[in-house]
């Protein structure tokens, strides 16, 4: 079985064929629900929170370390719905958060500029300038905020296994070559994609349970065994590091499924900024 993470333009026809996708495969189409979740553990309405997906750069920057909370919230949670296999999400950003799982299929779906104004003529009840304007913001808008959280642009063909246009094609024809790809054993769960998987989601939970004590901590997992690495710069008065040390053992140790915890600390990179 597989996951398939669909990333899409505005009005490109990408949900509809994530929804079409799932049904040819009986898998769950997930999209909504993470954010429902994300939101739950943010603590804010879950309207502000869809907000953030439209305008991540000044939104998240009114909270503090929002970026790192954003992504650690939704990456747990987003992993909680895909562990097991046969789930088709088609929502922002799900191929660079379930990056280095072998048995995710990541695809992104375009579709004719045309296509596109007209959809939004129609559903808007809008002029053609008017949906020139709506789609071109709205592209800035999804491309900003992927470059803003994870440096990457959704535009580049090298972050997907597989690219469809919608155009000529159906919506039903691209559903098709998508449930043939998961079919593929090259995209088959193994057991080392598996441990990955488990591997990731223990890692997410674990970063959930440190990001309002150290947001910029970095956390990997093996089987079981967590390891939270932090800059001297977080903590710069060594005197108080051996009691961070202390709480972030206690609070990443408290996260079902830990077994060992080790905490390393590196020097910050003078030439490098951010996350």
């Amino acid at each position: 079985m597989a996951v398939i993470t669909i990333s899409r333009g505005s009005y490109s026809g990408g949900r509809d064929v994530a929804v079409k996708l799932a049904e040819k495969l009986g898998y769950q189409c997930v999209a909504r629900e993470a954010l429902l979740e994300a939101s739950a553990q943010f603590n804010i309405p879950e309207a502000r929170l869809v907000r953030a997906v439209h305008d991540a750069p000044s939104f998240l920057g009114r909270f503090a370390y929002g970026k790192e909370k954003y992504i650690a919230y939704i990456q747990a949670a987003l992993v909680r719905h895909v562990r097991q296999d046969k789930v088709v999400y088609h929502g922002l950003a799900g191929h660079l958060l379930l990056h280095g799982v072998a048995h995710v299929i990541k695809v992104r779906i375009t579709a004719d500029h045309e296509r596109r104004i007209a959809i939004v003529m129609e559903r808007d009840k809008v002029g053609r300038p008017e949906a020139e304007r709506i789609l071109k913001n709205d592209d800035a808008e999804r491309r900003a905020w992927t470059m803003s959280l994870y440096g990457a642009d959704p535009t580049d063909s090298s972050l997907y296994d597989v690219v469809l246009h919608v155009g000529r094609m159906t919506v039903d024809e691209a559903a098709d070559i998508l449930a043939s790809v998961a079919r593929l054993p090259s995209f088959a769960t193994t057991p080392a994609s598996q441990k990955a998987m488990d591997d990731l989601g223990l890692a997410a939970e674990v970063r959930c349970r440190l990001v309002e004590l150290m947001p910029n901590a970095r956390v990997h997992a093996d089987q079981g065994k967590v390891t939270v690495e932090t800059t001297t710069a977080a903590v710069p008065l060594a005197s108080l590091r051996e009691q961070m040390t202390a709480e972030i053992r206690a609070l990443a140790a408290s996260v079902p499924g830990v077994q060992e915890v080790r905490v390393v600390e590196s020097e910050p990179n003078p030439y490098l900024s951010g996350d």
